[in-house]
């Protein structure tokens, strides 16, 4: 009798055993199940929180098309440790202008850097390895303008131009993120053709001399850095 009742409650333990590890996998099954479906809702939720599309290569000359009508803007402040440059942006070339106030609207200039200097030649800006940088463009897209060449616009002094992308590009489509003041007195006419005039200095060229007198390293990179604090819209 004995070996029957301890027989009996053998079969009861492992009955139960068998029962318990279902539930708990049916349980570990929901929990994944719940941090999938958290995940996706989040990002829903960020995709959602967008108020413009991913640029590329594809889309961005449609958005410029639409943005450049709703946002008239023309008239923008580079704040630097060494001054203030007002720029004028030339409607003309509107999709470039459309892409600076764009991309002042976003902020991504705050904080970069006029990152190649060429004394009594240009100052180039609106790129750093700063990794805060780095994540807004990542955010608002990768993408090339075409060139937008104007007769009457030519690389003369204080004029802002658009620089080209230097790998796999032969058609010399522009870096949206980066532009080049020219310092040189006489001009830079041997750029006329190649990169796309979007824009002059109104006020403080002064402040572009002094940045072109900034010692560099043999990449032309200047050894102290010179951060654009911040862009604005002035008009």
């Amino acid at each position: 009798m004995r070996l029957l009742i301890i027989l009996f409650l053998s079969l009861c333990c492992l009955s139960c055993d068998q029962f318990i590890i279902p539930a708990q996998e049916t349980t570990k099954t929901s929990q994944i199940a719940t941090v999938t479906e958290q995940k996706a809702k989040k990002e829903e939720a960020i995709k959602s929180k967008r108020e413009f599309p991913l640029l590329t290569s594809d889309n961005a000359m449609d958005f410029f098309k639409d943005f450049e009508k709703e946002h008239k803007e023309n008239k923008v402040r580079i704040m630097t440790d060494f001054g203030n440059i007002d720029i004028l942006l030339y409607n003309t070339t509107k999709y470039h202008r459309a892409n600076f106030i764009f991309l002042t609207k976003q902020g991504y200039f705050d904080d970069t850097q006029f990152y190649r200097i060429v004394e009594n030649f240009i100052i180039q800006g609106g790129s750093t390895d700063d990794s805060k940088v780095i994540k807004k463009r990542k955010k608002i897209g990768k993408y090339l303008l075409p060139k937008d060449i104007k007769p009457n616009l030519r690389h003369v002094r204080g004029t802002i131009s658009m620089p080209s992308k230097d790998i796999d590009n032969p058609h010399k489509m522009a870096s949206p993120y980066q532009f080049f003041i020219v310092q040189k007195k006489d001009g830079a006419h041997h750029l006329n053709g190649d990169y796309t005039v979007f824009g002059k200095v109104i006020k403080g060229m002064h402040v572009v001399d002094e940045i072109s007198k900034q010692p560099t390293d043999n990449s032309e990179w200047p050894i102290h850095n010179v951060y654009i604090r911040k862009v604005e819209i002035l008009d």
